[in-house]
């Protein structure tokens, strides 16, 4: 007897309803929002065509892999300012599992160890505008970084050249911003390496994004896998005069295409495969590329993109076309690590550290001027006394608990003043001078005389002979005779 197929088909739909339901899409894991701003149309400098192209590029991959984009193009400062504040707006009202990503392609600057994305408007005659005509990188990603969301994504192609002839002192390239300072969840990549200089490339994109757009397409391919891919496609593409760089502090996983696993923890996680690169030594190294050809060991390198991985090479293959370039990119990691340390730190002793090391790089001029506002700020004093007094430079070097008091003081003390401030504090107590005073209660010596009856015996004229006899022994006793003899007067 056969049974009717009805039943079955509504048992087999509600299976599928019930397997779609335990497998959740990409859509339902997060919500993705993504802000691009390219910033072409400067008034003041020539034109960047790129930036434009760049961010048409990223608002259709983004698009693509599921982001609601909001594009911003050639924004002034407060139009870029507002931008940034109605995308945190949109991310907070999102909610946690919301990946939030920012892209901007057009010029960025660094002054005073401080990183700033250039708007159109700005029109700088000196380094002390770029404060007040710019907008920081930090505040964006402070704003940012202060909301509940799975993850925060930031892409700057933005190391082209410096254009202003104003800013004679602005360092090349942008400052290291550490994510793992910051709130955790974040993924930051330059275009190319601190304190370099990114090209704007002879294509419709520049290098970084051309390569961007391509690599990121690839499916299921975690976030440090896309990025590491993108620099050793860009440093291909530039004869390795440009190599990306990145740091990241997610605690997620996060795929452009592919499932995201969000709930997991990353995949080795940006974190931990950051902490098992930086302590791979230089000895590692060697014996990982040892035996290796030239150009495999060149990528492997790239890749991994660490000062003990470009020493290694450059050791084991000093006749490689390639080791020049490493050898500048090296020394240019080495100083843009001890100048990131020395504005974290902020001290004249930081300073002073990279300046003994340093003292003829592009950004010798700014560690000076900070060396003196460090000065002025935490002494007091003028500039000329500041430097002549040891004790600011012992205080700033020691390496004991800032709140440990100094053995000697810091400002010179009057020698003439000293003793009797020391006598008056130790000697002389308050107590001592309560007890040494006399009462006030007390009545005067000239009272008691006058008010008391003489007693009987001897006749007036004796009492007064006693009496000046009295005062006469106690002034010739020091003062102290007197007040004794009329107290045994008053006894008789």
């Amino acid at each position: 007897m056969r049974r009717p197929a009805f039943p079955n088909l509504l048992l087999a739909s509600g299976f599928l309803a019930l397997a779609q339901l335990m497998t959740p899409t990409e859509a339902a894991a997060e919500a993705r929002l993504a802000l691009v701003i390219g910033q072409s149309a400067y008034r003041t400098v020539p034109e960047l065509p790129n930036a434009a192209n760049d961010a048409k590029g990223m608002t259709e991959l983004l698009g693509n892999a599921g982001f609601s984009v909001t594009t911003a193009a050639n924004l002034a400062q407060n139009e870029m300012r507002a931008a940034i504040s109605d995308f945190a707006g949109k991310v907070s009202a999102s909610g946690a599992d919301t990946v939030a990503l920012v892209f901007y392609a057009g010029h960025g600057l660094q002054i005073d160890g401080e990183n700033y994305l250039v708007p159109v408007d700005l029109d700088p005659k000196r380094e002390a505008d770029i404060p007040l005509q710019g907008v920081r990188l930090n505040d964006m990603l402070n704003t940012l970084g202060a909301l509940p969301t799975r993850a925060r994504i930031f892409m700057l192609d933005a190391c082209r050249n410096n254009p202003f002839p104003a800013l004679s002192g602005a360092g090349h390239g942008l400052a290291i911003v550490d994510t793992k300072a910051g709130a955790p969840g974040s993924f930051i990549s330059y275009s190319t390496s601190p304190g370099a200089e990114a090209e704007d490339g002879s294509g419709i994109d520049s290098p970084y994004t051309t390569a961007a757009l391509t690599v990121a397409k690839q499916p299921n391919l975690p976030i440090e896998e896309v990025f590491k891919r993108i620099r050793v496609a860009v440093a291909q593409s530039t004869d390795g005069r440009q190599i990306p760089w990145e740091s990241s502090s997610l605690t997620t996983d996060f795929k452009f295409f592919g499932e995201s696993s969000g709930s997991q923890p990353a995949m080795p996680g940006a974190s931990s495969m950051a902490l098992a690169s930086g302590t791979r030594s230089v000895e590692d190294w060697r014996r990982d590329l040892q035996g290796k050809p030239a150009m495999v060991a060149y990528e492997l390198v790239i890749t991994d993109d660490t000062v003990p991985a470009y020493q290694a090479y450059i050791e084991l293959y000093a006749q490689d076309t390639r080791t020049p370039r490493l050898r500048t990119v090296l020394e240019r990691r080495r100083q843009m690590l001890a100048w990131e340390r020395a504005t974290a730190i902020n001290t004249r002793a930081s300073f002073e550290a990279y300046l003994a090391n340093w003292d003829n790089s592009d950004l010798a001029a700014t560690a000076r001027r900070l060396l003196l506002r460090v000065q002025n700020r935490n002494y007091g004093l003028p500039v000329a006394a500041a430097a002549a007094s040891p004790a600011p430079v012992a205080v700033a070097m020691a390496p004991t608990c800032p709140c440990s008091t100094p053995s000697s003081p810091a400002t010179p003390v009057n020698p003439s003043v000293a003793p009797v401030i020391k006598k008056r504090v130790d000697d002389t107590p308050p107590k001592r001078k309560v007890v040494e005073t006399p009462p006030k209660r007390r009545p005067p010596p000239e009272e008691v005389v006058y008010e008391r009856a003489p007693p009987p015996g001897p006749p007036p004229a004796a009492v007064m002979q006693g009496i000046g006899v009295g005062i006469g022994i106690g002034i010739g006793m020091g003062g102290r005779g007197g007040d004794h003899y009329r107290g045994d007067y008053r006894r008789y």
